[in-house]
């Protein structure tokens, strides 16, 4: 049932149920404005089902808290007068995202919009640093993104860490190729970014794990059009995994759903960082596939380029690699699929350039071991991720979704 409004409602209701009434049509007004990139007021009235006067009194505080803005253009696809177009603000409210990994820290600033604004890599080893060393090495990084920011008259209310491994409650429990361990990832960001900018108001933060994010951000941003149900896959050191369940994440019962990369594919294989033998991770992640391949492993994203152009060049240790790794992947990707039944599924970070490769053995994997009629081995059904979406901007995201579900709490003016 569809929430209409104050208008007309019992004049003895509590403040507090009109106000709650109020955010939540400031919301459903602010998100189909940013659906649909432009539109008039008539056309948010269709679309949310509320009357046009109600629109209007929610439009106009949409736009003096400066969430929305209103061009000179005007349409006239709606019968009535034409309407001036309404698009959410380019300026204002935004939120950083910041992905830290073995080899990398990557920013990325997304305003209201989810557009890309800011961004800044920095190719890192962190293997070998403390925790507090590494979150201090990021903070350093978010602080010229937000730096920035600032300078295209954005405002980040909020900030997202994504993280490789076991991430709960802020801490990250057990992050195996960083050898973490129990570290308050939240709290040490928090304490470096703060030193930073120390004239500053203190920016929150929250924590997810980095295929989570990625998954995310290719449901937001990517190329899936009505798919809802997907498996998404990350490539890195690790081998990371998300389900995402008709648009929703699926965290399962402690948030650690998704570890797709310990899942054991020959239970006497090499020993994993994680205790366990034989993990997908030992086969198919970046450090494996670039050493089977003959690769300095400690290349990173070099490396990686250099494996593309090998297979281009169709070098047999190459080939080889990406066809050991296909084929493990397709195994594990069975029994999810299996288990899951997905629309889709995505393959991305150093998985995305590679797809050609590693996609038919996996497919004929999964042509072989998945239930009968549960999948079709098609390109859609297997695909590569947008390039477009990576977990930083998912993550940047995530803040900017808690602006749309309550815009008057990041407002920088009194609510009306």
């Amino acid at each position: 049932m569809r929430l209409t409004g104050p208008v007309g409602r019992d004049p003895l209701e509590p403040k507090a149920g009109r106000d709650t009434v109020r955010r939540h049509n400031l919301s459903l007004v602010l998100r189909a404005v940013r659906d649909a990139g432009e539109i008039t007021r008539a056309g948010v009235s269709a679309r949310v089902g509320l009357t046009r006067a109600a629109i209007s009194s929610l439009v106009e505080q949409l736009l003096e808290n400066g969430f929305l803005s209103e061009s000179g253009k005007t349409f006239s696809g709606q019968a009535g007068r034409p309407g001036t177009v309404l698009k959410v603000a380019r300026t204002g409210v935004a939120g950083i995202g910041i992905e830290i990994n073995v080899d990398y820290v990557s920013v990325c600033v997304v305003d209201l919009a989810g557009t890309d604004r800011v961004r800044l890599v920095e190719h890192l080893d962190n293997r070998g640093a403390s925790p507090a060393r590494v979150l201090a090495r990021a903070a350093r990084i978010a602080s010229r993104a937000l730096a920035s920011a600032v300078e295209q008259d954005l405002r980040p209310v909020g900030s997202a860490l994504a993280l490789p491994g076991l991430v709960t409650a802020g801490t990250v429990r057990s992050a195996p190729n960083l050898g973490w361990v129990r570290v308050p990832a939240e709290e040490l960001f928090a304490e470096a970014l703060a030193g930073m900018r120390p004239r500053l108001p203190v920016l929150p933060v929250r924590s997810e794990n980095e295929a989570n994010l990625a998954a995310l951000a290719e449901l937001w941003f990517g190329g899936l059009g009505d798919v809802r149900t997907f498996l998404y896959l990350t490539g890195e050191i690790g081998v990371g995994g998300a389900l995402v369940l008709g648009g929703e994440l699926l965290r399962g019962a402690h948030g650690f759903a998704g570890e797709i990369g310990h899942v054991v594919v020959a239970p006497d294989g090499p020993e994993c960082r994680c205790g366990s033998r034989g993990c997908l991770e030992q086969y198919a992640g970046q450090s494996a596939l670039l050493r089977a391949a003959g690769l300095d492993e400690s290349d990173g994203s070099t490396a990686v380029a250099e494996l593309v152009h090998r297979a281009r060049a169709s070098d047999d240790r190459a080939l080889s690699a990406l066809a050991r790794a296909g084929l493990m992947l397709g195994r594990v990707l069975s029994g999810a699929v299996n288990l899951f039944d997905p629309d889709a599924v995505v393959l991305g970070g150093i998985y995305r350039p590679l797809v050609p490769w590693l996609a038919p053995p996996a497919a004929r994997e999964l042509s072989a071991r998945v239930v009968s009629g549960l999948w079709q081995p098609t390109a859609a059904r297997l695909r590569a991720s947008s390039p477009a979406t990576d977990a930083a901007r998912g993550a940047a995201a995530l803040v900017v979704q808690d602006v749309l579900t309550d815009p008057l709490a990041f407002s920088t003016r009194a609510a009306g």
